[in-house]
């Protein structure tokens, strides 16, 4: 069992290593944007890319999961006949959307409230879609097959190009909002091609319609939850956009993104977790298993949490080159950030819950569970935002989170029961919540050596009483190490 541990870990690691480069390298845009673009400007993007996001889940309808489900079950002279069938369904699909919102750009950009000079981002955003979903199933491929450093190679490099871009475009070229889209634009036609390249052999015209039908089946059901899921994610920024002014949702998006670390915890995780599962379900022990894996992702969730809220003040005053990270103009949001990241907690443990509707094929509970969440976030939006403002969208984005991923345990466990270690799991939440409690008990003064060594002196707490409870078993760290140097 704790060999396959270090597996998913080492696998995790891989992903983590280009999406945490690949995230901080993007996170750079963020002071980047801040001290170029107004917190109206800002807002605009934000708003734009909210409209992407849900777009994307259309585009997709499903078929990256629907891959990775029959790949798994595939003999080998299967496999190109369960790549080229998503692929080019893919492919004719995003073709005719993107064409679609391209032609209609003017009337869109006055639907979504951009205003009409803005509609030439619009049409930017079609085609970013477009290459993004055709590279979809060669990505799904690399991560199927462990091609983790490929996929890392990629995703890194398209995240680098974006940087570049957007620094060119918007400092040499002194492009505003639709600098940030082109850059996106360029990135995205690079990746997607190189993509494509590497995973030509996979791909075959001859594929039966019985074959595409099973795996549409399959996939469609997806789509409501993925956009239900993608509403969990964004669905605040137009609202708050509505109730407010594209000024507060630039300083309500900024701050959002300081959650990076959580979401990088979160992502790489998710990356290397459904395949793991998808190939280890049928192992002997896989309950046990998965069951330590919520264990120690739980600890590892819990010690971003406290680190994160510990010391992101004192991050964000820092300067650089006379500016600090974040702008003054966008500290009024600070305050979301423990929010941000505790609902980024739940989103994980949901992606550790999922083995039973995955494995069991009852994919027709997810878009109900993602359903509810999303209903929930925009009744709790429309009535926290007019009272708690920036606050109360981050509020009812916490407890969106906490009704998905429960709903979630609760159908799991109903198809593919898991006896979880609940009472190691509540200890270290407690532990962190009450840690970070704590530390605003005592006033500590952001940026101040006193207060910096204060937090230190908590975070140093946190990791000791890990140990001393019995969340984190000395025993275990013994196999896993020994396991490791074995592998070296």
């Amino acid at each position: 069992m704790f060999a396959r541990i270090l597996s998913l870990g080492k696998e995790t690691a891989i992903y983590g290593l280009s999406t945490v480069l690949g995230r901080l390298l993007n996170f750079l845009l963020v002071p980047f944007y801040t001290n170029l673009l107004v917190p109206g400007e800002f807002g605009i993007i934000a708003n734009v890319y909210a409209y992407i996001a849900f777009v994307v889940v259309v585009y997709g309808y499903g078929m990256e999961q629907a891959y990775m489900r029959f790949f798994s079950t595939a003999q080998s002279a299967e496999q190109r006949e369960v790549f080229s069938a998503p692929f080019f369904s893919l492919v004719v699909s995003s073709v005719v959307f993107s064409s679609l919102i391209y032609v209609f750009a003017p009337a869109i950009s006055l639907l979504i409230d951009v205003g009409k000079d803005q509609a030439g981002i619009i049409g930017y955003a079609a085609w970013i879609v477009f290459f993004d979903t055709v590279a979809l199933i060669p990505f799904a491929s690399f991560r199927m097959v462990h091609r983790a450093k490929t996929f890392a190679a990629l995703k890194l490099s398209n995240i680098v190009l974006t940087l570049v871009l957007n620094v060119v475009f918007l400092v040499s070229f002194h492009m505003k909002v639709e600098g940030v889209f082109l850059a996106n634009l360029v990135a995205s036609v690079t990746t997607c091609v190189l993509s494509v390249w590497m995973v030509r052999p996979n791909i075959t015209l001859r594929f039966s319609s019985a074959r595409y039908a099973e795996i549409l089946r399959f996939a469609l059901p997806l789509m409501p939850a993925g956009l239900a899921g993608v509403a969990l994610q964004v669905v605040d920024r137009p609202i708050l956009k509505s109730l407010t002014d594209d000024a507060t949702l630039g300083i309500y998006q900024a701050n959002y993104r300081l959650g990076i670390f959580m979401m990088l915890v979160v992502g790489m995780f998710d990356y290397a977790w459904r395949p793991f599962f998808l190939n280890h379900a049928n192992d002997p022990d896989a309950k046990p298993m998965f069951a330590k894996i919520l264990t120690y992702f739980s600890a590892v969730l819990m010690s971003v949490f406290l680190f994160v809220s510990l010391f992101v003040e004192d991050l964000v005053r820092l300067q650089i080159g006379g500016r600090y990270l974040l702008h003054p103009d966008y500290w009024p949001g600070l305050a979301i950030i423990p929010w941000v990241l505790f609902a980024y907690v739940f989103t994980g443990m949901y992606t550790v819950f999922v083995p039973g509707v995955y494995l069991e094929k009852k994919t027709q509970y997810v878009p109900l569970n993602s359903g509810f969440g999303a209903i929930l976030k925009v009744v709790l939006n429309f009535s926290l935002i007019p009272v708690l403002g920036l606050m109360g969208a981050a509020q009812a984005t916490l407890w969106a989170y906490v009704a998905m991923a429960g709903g979630m345990f609760l159908v799991s466990q109903r198809f593919y029961r898991i006896d979880f270690e609940w009472v190691k799991i509540l200890k270290v939440t407690l532990l962190a919540v009450g840690l970070y409690a704590f530390s605003r008990a005592l006033s500590l003064d952001a940026a101040s050596l006193a207060g910096i060594l204060a937090k230190i002196m908590i975070a140093a707490a946190y990791v000791a009483s890990l140990f001393a409870l019995g969340v984190i078993e000395t025993s275990e760290l013994q196999r896993l190490k020994t396991l490791f140097a074995r592998k070296r």
